[in-house]
C-alpha cells in the first residue's frame, strides 16, 4: 500500500462498529440516494431536451442517439474500472465526492456548449464523474446491510433513478421554455455541488465485511481486474443476471431517451405536457417498481434464494404486451397509462440485481464487481438502446416519417422477452454460487 492509499484510506476497524447505528446507516442510504437522484437528473435531462437541442444545432436522430448512448456510456463504462480497483482498496467517500463535483460541474457545462461537438466533450466528461458514483456506493451500502436486507437497501438507493426522472423532467421542462435548454442544464447541475459538500463533511465509511462480520482493512491484497473478472464469469447465476440486466437496461434506456421524441411527434404533446407526465409516470411506476422489486426479492428470497431472480424475470415478461400496446396505439391515455405499467416493470430488476452482484462475489471484490456489471450493463445497454432507436428511427422515416420513432421503440421493446429468459436461468444457479461466495469470506 502507497502512501498516498495510505493519506486516502479511511481505514475503518472492527472498534469502528459502535459508530454505524441504525439511524447513522439510514442517514448513509440517504445521503448515497441523494446521490443517485443528482447523477440521474443530470444523466437523463438530455431526453426531455432532445429534440430542441437537436434543432438548434442541427443534428440528426442518429447524432442525438449517439450522444445520449454511446458518446456517453463508453466513458462512463470504461472509467468505472480503475475507479473501482481504487474503491476496493482506497477512500470510497473521497471517490464519491470527487466524482460528484466532476458530474455536476460538467453538466452546467454542458449550457455553455456553442455547437454539438463541444456538447458531446462536456457529456463525456460527464459520463467520466458518473462512473466514480455507483461502485463505491454499492460497496458501502453492501458493507452496511446484511444479505436479508440488502436488496431492500439497494432497491431505495436505486430510487434515485424514479426520482431522477420524477423531478429532473419537468424542472428541465419548465426551465427550458421559460429561459432555454441551455438553463435547464446548469440549473440541474448546481445542486450536486452543494451535496459533494455535505458528503465530504458527513459521509464515513463502514469497515470493509461489516455486515457478514468478516471484516478487512485496507491493508489487505486486492483482487486484480482480471481475477475479479474470471471469478464473476465462473459464477453461472451471475452471468445471466448480468446479461439480463443488460437487456433490460437496453430497452429502458432506449424508452426513457425517445419517449419524450414519440409523445410529441406521434401525440402532439408539448414540452410541458411531456416532462409533466412521463416525471409523473415514469417517476411514480419507478418509485413503485424499484421499492417493490427489492422487498419482494428479500420477502421471498427468505423462503427459496431463486425467488430473489424470479420476481424480476417473471414481472418483465408478464407486463411485454402493455410495452407492445404502449407503441401501436393511437389513443394518447392508453399509451400514457401503458407507460405507467411499463415503468414499473421496467425498475424491478434494480434493486434485486444490485444485491445479488454484490452477494455473489467476494467482500474485498465488491467494488470492482460492481463497475464490471455497470460496465458491460452501461457498454452494451446505455450506448446500444438509444443509439439503435436513433438508427433505427432514421431508418423507417422515409417510410413513416413522424412515426419512425415509434416503430423504432417497438422493435426495440422486444428485446425484453430475451432479458426475462436470462433472470429464469439466473435462478437455477444462484444457491450453489452464493454458497461458494460464503466459504470465501469465511476463509478471509
Amino acid at each position: 500500500m502507497t502512501s498516498s492509499d495510505a493519506v486516502l484510506s479511511e481505514k475503518p476497524t472492527a472498534a469502528d462498529n459502535n459508530d454505524f447505528s441504525t439511524g447513522y446507516r439510514y442517514y448513509v442510504l440517504g445521503l448515497l440516494l441523494a446521490i443517485y437522484t443528482a447523477n440521474y437528473m443530470d444523466r437523463m435531462i438530455l431526453g426531455i431536451l432532445l429534440q430542441p437541442i437537436k434543432a438548434d444545432l442541427g443534428a440528426s436522430d442518429t447524432m442525438m442517439g449517439l450522444l445520449t448512448g454511446l458518446m456517453f456510456a463508453v466513458f462512463y463504462a470504461t472509467m468505472g474500472m480503475p475507479i473501482a480497483y481504487w474503491a476496493d482498496r482506497g477512500s470510497r467517500k473521497t471517490i464519491i465526492t470527487l466524482a460528484l463535483t466532476i458530474w455536476s460541474g460538467m453538466t452546467v457545462v454542458c449550457g455553455l456548449a456553442a455547437n454539438y461537438w463541444q456538447l458531446a466533450v462536456a457529456r463525456m466528461f460527464v459520463g467520466v464523474g458518473e462512473a466514480g458514483g455507483s461502485p463505491p456506493s454499492h460497496s458501502i451500502i453492501a458493507d452496511l446491510f446484511e444479505m436479508n436486507k440488502r436488496s431492500t437497501a439497494l432497491a431505495i438507493f436505486a430510487l434515485g433513478v424514479p426520482l431522477g426522472l420524477l423531478f429532473g423532467f419537468p424542472l428541465a421542462g419548465r426551465i427550458y421554455e421559460a429561459w432555454g435548454w441551455r438553463m435547464a442544464f446548469m440549473s440541474l447541475g448546481a445542486p450536486g455541488l452543494l451535496l459533494a459538500v455535505l458528503a465530504f463533511f458527513t459521509l464515513r465509511e463502514p469497515p470493509r465485511g461489516m455486515s457478514e462480520h468478516v471484516q478487512q482493512d485496507d491493508t489487505g491484497d486486492t483482487p486484480a481486474f482480471l481475477d475479479v473478472w474470471a471469478f464473476m464469469w465462473s459464477q453461472k447465476s451471475l452471468r445471466h443476471l448480468i446479461a439480463g440486466t443488460t437487456l433490460a437496461a437496453l430497452v429502458g434506456y432506449a424508452g426513457v431517451n425517445w419517449l419524450p421524441s414519440f409523445l410529441g411527434l406521434s401525440h402532439g404533446m408539448s414540452t410541458k405536457q411531456i416532462g409533466d407526465s412521463l416525471a409523473l409516470l415514469i417517476g411514480i411506476g419507478g418509485l413503485i417498481g424499484t421499492f417493490g422489486g427489492g422487498y419482494f426479492a428479500d420477502y421471498l428470497g427468505r423462503k427459496d434464494v431463486k425467488w430473489k431472480s424470479r420476481v424480476v424475470g417473471a414481472t418483465i415478461l408478464g407486463i411485454f404486451p402493455i410495452g407492445i400496446l404502449v407503441y401501436m396505439t393511437d389513443n394518447t391515455s392508453i399509451a400514457l397509462g401503458g407507460i405507467l405499467f411499463t415503468s414499473i416493470a421496467g425498475t424491478v430488476y434494480l434493486g434485486p440485481t444490485f444485491a445479488l452482484v454484490q452477494s455473489l462475489v467476494a467482500v474485498r471484490m465488491r467494488a470492482m464487481g460492481a463497475a464490471i456489471m455497470l460496465f458491460i450493463l452501461n457498454l452494451f445497454g446505455m450506448s446500444i438502446g438509444p443509439t439503435m432507436t436513433g438508427v433505427l428511427s432514421d431508418f423507417y422515416r422515409p417510410i413513416y416519417g413522424d412515426h419512425s420513432v415509434r416503430w423504432a421503440l417497438f422493435t426495440v421493446g422486444f428485446v425484453s422477452l430475451w432479458a426475462g429468459f436470462h433472470f429464469f436461468r439466473a435462478a437455477i444457479y444462484l444457491k450453489a454460487d452464493l454458497e461458494r461466495v460464503e466459504e470465501m469470506n469465511a476463509e478471509g
